[in-house]
């Protein structure tokens, strides 16, 4: 069995060959960039990736989807630019696409880490995405944040995990706490929802003892307090913007 490996990029040169590397073994790389304006582009042509630029990014799903619209293989393994398959999961992929049975794709558990640690607690193992899958047998769905497989049969399980540096440093978390904060509020909004300070607050203390406690962050040292602690921000700073932008609705035009 053949099998594609698709990645999307902008702006990955500091995790991109980390990623292709492991996925040398496939018999070709698909990477779909909207719109690098470092390396990115030249390391995954360096190493051997067909590379595609696009000129928009429509979200995650719908360039995924481009990806596969690429790929050649009769299966594909879908990778952000910084994750990465190690060995073991790689004969794990190897032994299933050759007797894959009844099943179309196959969900991963993802192994992540937080500035520098690697996270079991609080939510983040086992973390499973479904990434491997026939071509032609799923798609992607999702919005602006975050995509899911959509499979056409029945999906398997596997054992190994896919590693994944989620966040790099505390200036990558705030980062990120901003944009998916300010994103989901969006999206929020335009499906009617309403909030008022004292919902941000509560959803955000909410998100904190979910993490932290009721998920056993705590064994996760002080990144696992970290992680409780950003986690909460960005959950109540996605109520405090959309409570701003019904504020906006209502102001005279």
């Amino acid at each position: 069995m053949s099998l594609s490996a698709i990645v999307i990029t902008k702006n990955e040169e500091a995790v991109i060959r980390r990623c292709l590397e492991s996925v040398a073994w496939a018999d070709e790389i698909v990477a779909v960039d909207s719109g690098s304006t470092d390396r990115t582009v030249d390391i995954c042509r360096e190493l051997g990736a067909k590379v595609h630029v696009t000129p928009d990014w429509p979200g995650p799903g719908p360039q995924r989807n481009r990806a596969i619209g690429w790929a050649g293989g009769e299966w594909v393994l879908a990778l952000d630019a910084d994750e990465w398959v190690s060995e073991e999961l790689r004969r794990e992929i190897e032994q299933v696409i050759r007797a894959p049975g009844e099943h179309v794709a196959f969900r991963i558990p993802r192994l992540s880490s937080y500035c520098g640690r690697t996270m079991r607690h609080g939510g983040w193992w086992p973390d499973y995405v479904a990434r491997l899958f026939k071509r032609g047998g799923a798609h992607f769905g999702g919005g602006i944040i975050h995509d899911h497989l959509v499979p056409e049969g029945p999906v398997g399980t596997l054992t190994q995990p896919l590693m994944h540096e989620a966040f790099v440093d505390l200036e990558e978390v705030l980062g990120k706490v901003n944009s998916y904060s300010r994103w989901g509020a969006q999206g929020l909004h335009e499906q009617g929802a309403r909030a008022g300070l004292v919902t941000a607050v509560a959803h955000g203390l909410w998100m904190f003892l979910r993490t932290y406690l009721f998920r056993a962050g705590f064994l996760d040292g002080r990144e696992g307090f970290m992680l409780a602690v950003s986690n909460a921000e960005g959950t109540y700073y996605k109520y405090v913007k959309l409570m701003l932008l019904a504020r906006q609705d209502r102001r005279p035009r």
